[in-house]
């Protein structure tokens, strides 16, 4: 749900932010990790380009490989994660262990989840192979190679959708469209991600965006200097000078495919959705 402000300044007039559904205000002590270091460098040399740490803040230690198996757990609190876009569950597990899961919609407080390796309840929150959950389920949190853990579908809102089962294969429609193969021993958990309105918030101001992590970035056509730029220059035209867009650095960017070929193209059914304008 998104919630609106009365325009008492520039910044909150058209701010819109998330009605949180979280039931506990302080993280649990034990599950959290302190963030070092600045954001987006690998080894100090920057390799996504303007982001900061932004805001101080702990990072969730969130259990997406769901290793207790066939131990019953209840849902002890819903809770604020700063790191990611879905609210996060915590959970007691019967043998007095804790842990966080990523909340889908409909998980309460005081629900029991499992995870196994049979058959369960489809209910959300429940954690199983793929091979045992019925065609048109709704899945998040998709393991791609056994017991690496769930990589595909943590977003907010998204979902992905059992669409058939061949041989030791299941096929998947992924958030993007993509059709895939996936092997059918893979983990996944039932239901659809919270907070399917985070695509909807509307920051307001700048400074948000900073406590968010986000540093400025300038168009190119707005550089004054072309060796700063390949589309800079007088910026009277407000044009880029070229026949299509370029990087900093020069190479094509309108249309390049920046995935690799040899990767996922052998379990991939069908490609995402096209976005070109026919």
């Amino acid at each position: 749900m998104i919630k609106s402000y009365r325009p008492t300044s520039n910044g909150m007039r058209t701010r819109k932010t998330l009605v949180s559904i979280a039931t506990k205000r302080r993280p649990e002590k034990a599950l959290l990790k302190a963030l070092k270091g600045p954001a987006g460098r690998n080894n100090g040399r920057i390799s996504s380009r303007h982001r900061q740490r932004g805001h101080k803040k702990f990072y969730r230690i969130v259990d997406f490989k769901r290793t207790k198996v066939d131990i019953s757990a209840t849902v002890a609190a819903l809770e604020y994660d700063p790191n990611r876009g879905p609210a996060i569950a915590l959970l007691n597990y019967a043998d007095g262990e804790k842990r966080y899961i990523l909340a889908p919609e409909g998980l309460q407080v005081g629900a029991k989840v499992m995870s196994a390796k049979h058959l369960l309840d489809l209910t959300p929150g429940n954690c199983m192979p793929l091979k045992d959950m019925p065609v048109s389920t709704q899945v998040h949190n998709v393991e791609l190679n056994v017991g690496a853990g769930g990589q595909m579908i943590r977003g907010a809102g998204l979902y992905g959708t059992i669409m058939a089962k061949e041989g030791k294969y299941v096929t998947i429609k992924l958030p993007s469209g993509e059709v895939k193969k996936i092997t059918q021993d893979c983990l996944a958990t039932v239901g659809v991600l919270s907070n399917s309105d985070h695509r909807n918030r509307v920051l307001g101001k700048a400074g948000i965006a900073r406590h968010l992590g986000a540093r400025p970035h300038i168009r190119g056509v707005a550089i004054a200097n072309p060796t700063d730029h390949p589309h800079g220059g007088s910026y009277k035209d407000k044009g880029i000078g070229r026949p299509s867009p370029v990087s900093p650095w020069g190479w094509k960017t309108r249309g390049k495919k920046t995935r690799s070929r040899k990767v996922g193209l052998k379990y991939m059914v069908s490609p995402r959705k096209s976005t070109k304008k026919i």
